[in-house]
C-alpha cells in the first residue's frame, strides 16, 4: 500500500510520502477507480483535506483500501457504501440522492439514461424495498438492513 502510495507522488516527495498528501487527480489515475462512476464521491468520502479537494493522505490512502478490500465486514462495507451514495452528505438517501446514484449507474449519456417515468418508477420502487417506517428516505440502518440481504454485496 505504501510503495503505490508513493508511486502517486511526484519522485521529490517520495521519501516524505508519510507527510505529503496526493492529489485527486492522482488518485483517480489507479485503474481501481479510473472507470469508477462514484470516484468524486469515494475521494470526497475518504479524504480528510481541510480544503475539500479529495486530495489523500497515506492513511487516508489506508482507509480507503481497507473498506475496499475482501476482509471488511459488511457493516463497514455498507457504512460506507451509504455515505458515498449521500451526495448531499445529509445523512439520508433522498429522491436526490438516488437519482444520483441511479444515473451514475446506468450512466450519463442520452442512450443509457431513463426517462422521468422510467426513473421515478425505479425510485418508487426502491423506497418501497428500502424505506422501512415510511418517511420517503433510507437512512444508514434502513440501507443495511437491505445489504444483509445481498449476499453477494
Amino acid at each position: 500500500a505504501y510503495k503505490r502510495f508513493s508511486e502517486l507522488l511526484p519522485k521529490e516527495e517520495r521519501a516524505n510520502a508519510c507527510s505529503a498528501r496526493v492529489p485527486k487527480s492522482q488518485i483517480l489515475t489507479l485503474p481501481e477507480l479510473r472507470a469508477n462512476p462514484f470516484q468524486d464521491r469515494i475521494c470526497h468520502v475518504f479524504s480528510t483535506s481541510v480544503n475539500k479537494d479529495g486530495s489523500m493522505s497515506f492513511e487516508d490512502f489506508l482507509d480507503m483500501l481497507s473498506v475496499f478490500s475482501d476482509s471488511a465486514t459488511v457493516d463497514i462495507k455498507s457504512h460506507y457504501a451509504f455515505r458515498i451514495f449521500d451526495f448531499d452528505d445529509n445523512g439520508i438517501l433522498d429522491r436526490k440522492d438516488l437519482k444520483k446514484l441511479v444515473n451514475c449507474l446506468t450512466g450519463q449519456d442520452e442512450e443509457s439514461r431513463l426517462s422521468h417515468a422510467e426513473m421515478e418508477q425505479l425510485i418508487q420502487n426502491i423506497l418501497e424495498e428500502s424505506d422501512i417506517d415510511r418517511d420517503g428516505t433510507i437512512n444508514l440502518s434502513e440501507f443495511q438492513h437491505v445489504i444483509s440481504r445481498c449476499p453477494d454485496f
